[in-house]
């Protein structure tokens, strides 16, 4: 059996050895720097293209940008669908407290900006990306991007008073979240990305406060179609966590999809060298189309 931390290591290097894609048009939805979308055309041509909404991953940490996944929109544009690519706040570029690592998410910025984009989409599209069609949207994202994925299609059931709550459900075909941190209670018993979701979320006290804001496994049901992806072979977020959130689901009346790849780990869902990555495409467009 490969040693497992070798093997991620080998798989961490694939996704990230493409060069960067450059995109077809970029749009501010704010006056931040991070505050940014990179949209990519179908490169067939077509219109009236779906938009697939990417959050990148990278542990909410600022060393992570939008860059990495740029080969992997570039991916899903080559199979028809248009892209939105979106950048976000995240942790500051200082040690955390007892340790040499960045610090993992801003609080409430993080969350500010994915609402904030999300609900900017649409015309941001309709004026950046005429061959897509802001009608028919998904939602994708990974680890850390997959959480804000889930989150972003639970706004609606966010606690009353919440300055992020929509008063409906968000005009989504579907949420595709890969190997997402999307159970809390899971990631902070397995110590996933080195204590990255009490960092997000800030001290002991409040923690449990907002939690009950930001994590998916209690912002349920949502009543939007939604399916993980998860890799069996995955140490950076493990099947666990994914499985919780699911149980979370099926415990809250709803149903949610958890197609589990073997012999796959955290990184080939974003990979387009790797055969996950157009498992991936297929979910995305399964819902999309």
């Amino acid at each position: 059996m490969p040693d497992p931390v070798a093997r991620d290591a080998a798989e961490e290097e694939s996704a990230f050895s493409h060069p960067a894609v450059a995109p077809d048009a970029s749009v501010a939805y704010g006056e931040h720097p991070d505050q940014v979308v990179d949209f990519y055309a179908p490169r067939d041509g077509r219109v009236g293209a779906p938009l697939v909404v990417l959050l990148h991953g990278g542990a909410w940490r600022a060393p992570y940008d939008r860059q990495h996944v740029t080969p992997f929109a570039d991916f899903l544009a080559r199979r028809g669908l248009a892209v939105a690519n979106v950048e976000y706040r995240r942790g500051r570029e200082i040690p955390q407290q007892r340790g040499t690592g960045p610090v993992a998410g801003r609080w409430p910025e993080t969350f500010d900006d994915v609402a904030a984009a999300l609900d900017a989409l649409p015309d941001l599209a309709r004026r950046a990306l005429p061959q897509a069609d802001p009608r028919r949207i998904v939602v994708t994202g990974h680890s850390a991007g997959g959480h804000l994925a889930l989150w972003a299609a639970a706004r609606h059931v966010l606690p009353t008073g919440s300055p992020w709550r929509l008063p409906a459900p968000p005009a989504l075909r579907g949420v595709v979240a890969l190997a997402p941190i999307a159970d809390f209670a899971h990631a902070v018993g397995l110590d996933v990305c080195s204590g990255a979701v009490r960092q997000l979320l800030g001290s002991e006290s409040e923690y449990e406060q907002r939690a009950a804001h930001t994590d998916p496994a209690v912002l349920l049901p949502t009543g939007i179609a939604t399916v993980v992806v998860q890799g069996r072979t995955d140490i950076v977020v493990p099947q666990a966590v994914s499985e919780a959130f699911v149980d979370a689901a099926a415990k809250a009346g709803e149903t949610v999809g958890l197609t589990l790849l073997e012999e796959v780990g955290h990184f080939p869902l974003i990979d387009p060298a790797a055969d996950a990555c157009a498992v991936v495409a297929e979910e995305i467009a399964q819902l999309a189309w």
